[in-house]
């Protein structure tokens, strides 16, 4: 690991950008150029002493889960997440098979979206960043671990925690979409990758999922008119508008009620509970 090279880079990106990149307010007295550090760790969700070691040429190495949160929140390009992988030591993330770095433009459009649900997917269906809102509608996939932030994964493997969001009468329709979601991305990417691993862990675990694989449906479908079940707040219809980066890799998902509607009332009630959910009456 190339401690001060790691140390000389993050400080560089960090004092290069504004608190506005990332979502914050710029105050009228900063004395620091660019962001704080304090600022950087919280948006990589990691302590501000250890982050502060990194920038200071003495902290550990950084595992490859850090290094990816450090480049989302110093919003790295690829080229630049990479160097940064390299500097500490790490092998350079396989490019096609992973699609976790979300890109910088993307995500400076997720930003500023804080009074609707919205949440950055991979093309396999996998979470890679949610807003407030989103998480308190959708639950915080975000924060899982291992296959758990894959819908797929959730959607045939805990369908009681997973089909809820969505009546009765729309999950075959959503169970037949996201296969075929899934099959689009296994033809990118080929056996030998994600993709290839969550379908053989599938097909081992989930009958359905067995039975809609061999359908041979292909299909990447987020644009849509959904309708989605909350346990307090009950049906919130919204559409699904979608914003894609140029390889396709990474969805931005926008849900939007329709304007003085009864939906657009219980999204800004979301706002005022988060995600707890209602007091016991």
């Amino acid at each position: 690991m190339n401690r001060t090279g790691v140390a000389e880079f993050l400080r560089a990106r960090r004092e290069a950008l504004r608190p506005e990149d990332i979502g914050l307010v710029s105050g009228a007295r900063r004395r620091t150029a660019g962001l704080r550090r304090e600022e950087v760790a919280q948006a990589a969700t990691m302590s501000t002493d250890y982050y502060t070691r990194l920038e200071q040429a003495r902290g550990p190495q950084p595992s490859t889960q850090m290094l990816a949160a450090l480049a989302r929140a110093l919003r790295l390009g690829i080229d630049e997440r990479d160097y940064l992988f390299r500097l500490a030591g790490h092998a350079v993330p396989d490019r096609l098979g992973r699609a976790d770095h979300v890109v910088p433009a993307l995500q400076r459009v997720f930003a500023r979206l804080d009074d609707t649900p919205a949440l950055v997917i991979s093309h396999l269906g996998e979470t890679l960043l949610q807003n407030p809102l989103a998480a308190a509608l959708l639950g915080d996939h975000a924060g899982a671990r291992g296959w758990d932030r894959f819908e797929a994964w959730r959607w045939f493997t805990r369908p009681g925690d997973e089909r809820r969001k969505y009546p009765a009468h729309d999950r075959e329709r959503q169970s037949r979409a996201i296969v075929a979601g899934v099959r689009a991305a296994y033809g990118v990417l080929g056996p030998a990758s994600t993709a290839g691993e969550l379908v053989a862990e599938l097909q081992r675990r989930s009958e359905e999922f067995r039975s809609l694989w061999e359908r041979q449906e292909v299909a990447q479908r987020f644009a849509d008119h959904k309708v989605l079940v909350h346990p307090e707040l009950g049906e919130i219809e919204v559409d699904c508008q979608v914003l894609f980066t140029e390889d396709r890799a990474q969805a931005l998902l926008v849900l939007t009620p329709q304007p003085r509607s009864a939906a657009e009332e219980k999204i800004r009630l979301l706002g005022v509970l988060g995600s707890q959910r209602f007091a016991s009456r």
